[in-house]
């Protein structure tokens, strides 16, 4: 996953509404108004939240009828999911014994 998707989706995700619908559609696909229910929102303030994580590529979006449900694009979480595990603090050998991570004191 190149740099740039990472940001985008680290920006999308650094509203607190949108980090709790994503934890909402692990669950499985949901309705547009089962996710508005959850929340203290009107609905063009959903319609915001989830077109900027659907422009990220982190939920998928169909229409049935009037409706429209979302879900987890899994390919983009399990990617997302795997950079940023690779996020890791590396030993230094100034003063640090092995196993130690540089970034503590």
């Amino acid at each position: 996953m190149k740099e740039s998707e990472i940001a985008v989706i680290c920006k999308a995700l650094g509203d607190e509404n949108r980090v709790q619908i994503i934890k909402m559609l692990t669950g499985g696909e949901l309705c547009a108004c089962k996710i508005l229910d959850a929340f203290n929102i009107t609905q063009p303030t959903l319609s915001h939240h989830m077109k900027i994580l659907t422009d990220c590529n982190l939920v998928n979006s169909r229409k049935e009828g009037k409706w429209t449900y979302y879900s987890i694009n899994n390919e983009t979480f399990s990617n997302f999911k795997n950079a940023v595990s690779e996020f890791t603090c590396k030993t230094s050998s100034k003063k640090k014994t092995a196993g130690q991570c540089c970034c503590k004191d």
